[in-house]
């Protein structure tokens, strides 16, 4: 099996959990090496570094509460000791199920907090760490919702809809040494919460869940693929978001 990302360092926020974690492993078993932003969930995350170490490639792990700006300023020159990064993934966000009409300030500017600002944070200092005449990538986790914003979970699908924006305006700032592209995500895990998730294969044209492996694939074409394909959003979702 080729290692395309061998010798090269990625970072994910939001990497012990869920989609994160996915994408950590995907990571390492294309040969690169990893680190692992999490929040909250430092078991989770020390297991995840256990497991990647099985793969003969490196984990580190950096906490950081995104919700705090100066953290996530932070939190990529606090990687410089591991070496530069050459790939960035934006995966770390909240999902809250609010409406317009119980969406108020604190919830609002914590999913702007989370969701937009600290992408955009990462962003500026990963650009500044790449070294001039070498290549970068950057991938911002997106949802279906972003390109088409309905009136559920408002405030997630406000803010994940500018990180679209954000997306594409890096696209053109970054270029021509660092790409931005994005991955829109659909029915990939079954909600958290345990509520019930029968009603969503309904709305999906492929009538079936994503297969893990897909998730992976979507980002190492992103991470490790041509670097021509700049300003994509990438939809994993089944085609949910042409209904």
């Amino acid at each position: 099996m080729t290692k395309k990302l061998a010798g090269k360092r990625v970072m994910i926020t939001g990497a012990a959990r869920r989609v994160g974690r996915e994408f950590a492993l995907a990571v390492a078993r294309a040969g690169g090496d990893v680190i692992l932003h999490y929040g909250h969930s430092s078991g989770e995350a020390k297991i995840l570094q256990e497991e990647i170490g099985a793969f003969g490639v490196q984990a580190h792990l950096l906490q950081a509460d995104l919700a705090d700006p100066t953290q996530a300023a932070e939190l990529i020159p606090r990687s410089a000791e591991f070496g530069c990064i050459y790939g960035l993934v934006n995966s770390a966000a909240i999902f809250e199920p609010l409406t317009l009409a119980n969406t108020d300030l604190a919830a609002w500017e914590r999913h702007l907090a989370v969701n937009l600002t600290a992408p955009f944070l990462l962003c500026q200092s990963f650009a500044r760490q790449v070294p001039q005449g070498e290549e970068g990538r950057i991938v911002n986790i997106l949802d279906w919702r972003a390109l088409r914003p309905a009136a559920d979970h408002f405030a997630y699908t406000i803010s994940k809809s500018a990180l679209a924006a954000l997306t594409h305006s890096l696209a053109a700032a970054l270029a021509p040494g660092i790409t931005v592209n994005g991955i829109a995500l659909g029915a990939i895990l079954p909600p958290s919460d345990g509520k019930p998730a029968d009603d969503i294969l309904k709305m999906i044209p492929a009538k079936r869940w994503a297969r893990l492996n897909e998730l992976g694939e979507a980002l190492l074409f992103l991470l490790a693929g041509p670097s021509y394909v700049t300003g994509e959003i990438i939809h994993l979702d089944g085609g949910r978001h042409i209904l």
